[in-house]
């Protein structure tokens, strides 16, 4: 009989000691890559169960440890030392929104923690995750946000994508949002993590986010799929009418929240985005960008920021609180209602990762009866980085490209040319199957990119009523005229003609522009330039360009005339210069590629 029982025992012991092996493997390997630095998983899971067991009966087989309550246990463990290294009270540096000095003895930890995000992460952990601000709207905007009242306000689902996000950034962009909305306007938050490598990232924000006084969900996605693709995921998780798309590094300003909705709200198609601050990434400083800018693209199909033109501060009656109407916009951070979303066609799911979306979705958008604004009452501050920690499989040039490309060739119309002619290596970059975003324009029934032009964005530096676009070569010299890169306060120069594009290419409008890109050919206005050389400027951002930016050419004489003085280009050696109009001057004559009349 004893030996019955013993042989017994020893199976239940086996049995036993083979359940805790794979329960501990079973932790293992859902935490092994979830574990604050410091302390071995075997350390945390003996105290764990020693723990556990002094509250346990031990019966048999019966002896089973609840594995999802060590799970918890570890995971807040992680999370609370997390925590320990951060400030969530409202001292400490860099609070009204002020620089974080950092002192000399941790310049060498700061240079070396700058490298993880490309900005400075010391200064971000230094930080009170709710660091004050100081109301930055005007006193119009204050008077205005009085009126939001007497509007039906609709909830919004706020979607954040993220990638190997500083847990610190993180967490102040969410607070931000709490702390500085009304919460009763917020459906819920929807977190999307594309596939960060981070631990922190993972099991201990999941746990974090529970403590959060708003609903708050998090994905994480289970392969790199890029900014595009995941908010794809966010707007279909999305349950609120309007969805606003955030980045993860931002910092919310005092009434930010009330003036987006309330645009949509009053109009569905309407796309609003707030003025978007930075947020140095050198040292935290909160900086207050302009309210008299708004969005443009230049023709490597880059978005900029331009000064607004007169023509639209007299639509909005030089009302400093009033919404601008963009061309584009930057498209980190907008509210746009889900369904007017889906019907223009929501974002191109062949886009890949990240780059150029923003104008895509601009000039369709504005194309296919919907509008842009700028809602200068609404102020976010975003972290702006000098270089993306990311790698884009690929290359980046070719994500980039792919991306324009794709834009360009639905939207743009015989406009494209601008940009493959500028960028030439770009029209070599596979761009994917075009088939079903060419449907969606001509379902939605979409203007011309023209039209775009002409009526929502004249001051483009792409020109609507471009003769020409392509070099400009001198006959006497056969060299052709060249930004050198001068791109403003410069001087064009003469070189050997490469047919490549980039600084020798250069279009003629219909209103005398001859232009590269942003830049113009200028005439020399002070009477103390005796030489005469032809300067490179900006071009005006008026729609008719200023008098010394004014030309004609005539195709017959094959002479460019400057039109208030009658002043004629001339070549002078690698110098590009005007003199009195000569037809016999062999080096007044130019071929203006592709210029027609």
């Amino acid at each position: 009989m004893w030996g019955r029982f013993a042989k017994r025992k020893q199976v239940i012991l086996a049995i036993i000691a083979t359940s805790l092996f794979w329960i501990i493997l079973d932790i293992f390997l859902l935490f092994n890559t979830d574990l604050p630095e410091g302390k071995k998983l075997t350390d945390q899971l003996v105290e764990t169960y020693s723990a556990l067991n002094k509250s346990k009966v031990v019966r048999g087989n019966r002896n089973k440890i609840d594995l999802e309550e060590a799970k918890n246990s570890i995971i807040e463990s992680q999370l609370n030392t997390l925590l320990a290294g951060l400030r969530f009270d409202n001292e400490g540096p860099g609070q009204g929104g002020t620089a974080v000095e950092i002192p000399p003895e941790l310049k060498a930890k700061e240079k070396e923690m700058f490298k993880e995000n490309q900005f400075n992460l010391l200064a971000s952990n230094m930080m009170s995750i709710n660091r004050t601000l100081p109301d930055y709207r005007s006193n119009k905007c204050i008077e205005r946000a009085k009126t939001f009242s007497s509007i039906s306000m609709r909830e919004v689902s706020i979607i954040i994508v993220f990638h190997n996000e500083a847990f610190s950034t993180l967490l102040r962009t969410l607070h931000s949002i709490i702390n500085r909305s009304n919460n009763n306007l917020i459906k819920e938050i929807i977190l999307i993590d594309d596939m960060s490598e981070k631990d922190f990232l993972k099991k201990p924000l999941d746990a974090y986010l529970k403590r959060l006084p708003i609903e708050t969900h998090l994905v994480h996605l289970q392969e790199r799929s890029g900014l595009i693709k995941a908010r794809l995921v966010g707007a279909k998780m999305a349950k609120a009418s309007i969805l606003l798309f955030l980045d993860a590094h931002v910092e919310c300003t005092e009434g930010w929240l009330e003036p987006l909705i309330a645009r949509v709200s009053e109009d569905r198609r309407r796309i609003v985005a707030p003025i978007i601050d930075v947020i140095s990434d050198n040292n935290f400083d909160y900086l207050t960008a302009s309210a008299d800018v708004w969005g443009g693209f230049n023709w490597n199909m880059n978005f900029r920021w331009y000064p607004v033109p007169e023509r639209e501060n007299k639509r909005k009656n030089y009302d400093e609180a009033a919404p601008i109407e963009t061309p584009t916009i930057a498209g980190g951070l907008f509210a746009i209602e889900k369904q007017f979303f889906y019907d223009i066609g929501a974002y191109d799911p062949l886009f890949k990762i990240w780059g150029g979306e923003n104008l895509e979705i601009s000039f369709r958008a504005w194309m296919c009866g919907g509008s842009l604004e700028i809602d200068v009452c609404s102020r976010v501050g975003h972290v702006f980085r000098g270089t993306t920690p990311y790698t884009f499989p690929g290359g980046t040039a070719n994500i980039i490209y792919r991306n324009a490309g794709r834009t360009a060739d639905v939207w743009m119309d015989e406009y494209k040319d601008f940009f493959y002619k500028m960028v030439p290596s770009a029209a070599k970059v596979e761009r994917g199957d075009l088939s079903d975003r060419k449907k969606l324009r001509k379902d939605l029934q979409c203007k011309s990119f023209r039209w775009y032009l002409e009526n929502i964005y004249p001051e483009a530096p792409i020109p609507y009523d471009f003769i020409s676009l392509g070099s400009v070569k001198n006959l006497g010299t056969n060299t052709c005229i060249d930004t050198k890169g001068n791109k403003k306060n410069g001087n064009p120069g003469l070189v050997n003609c490469h047919n490549l594009g980039g600084n020798q290419l250069w279009s003629f409008c219909k209103r005398g522009k001859l232009a590269n890109d942003e830049s113009c050919i200028t005439h020399p206005s002070s009477v103390m330039n005796f030489d005469k050389q032809a300067k490179i400027e900006r071009c005006t951002i008026a729609k008719i360009p200023t008098d010394n930016q004014i030309f004609k050419y005539n195709k017959d004489l094959q002479i460019i005339v400057h039109v208030k003085t009658g002043d004629c280009l001339r070549a002078d050696n690698d110098k590009v210069i005007f003199r009195e109009c000569d037809e016999d001057d062999v080096y007044q004559k130019w071929e203006v590629e592709g210029y027609r009349e």
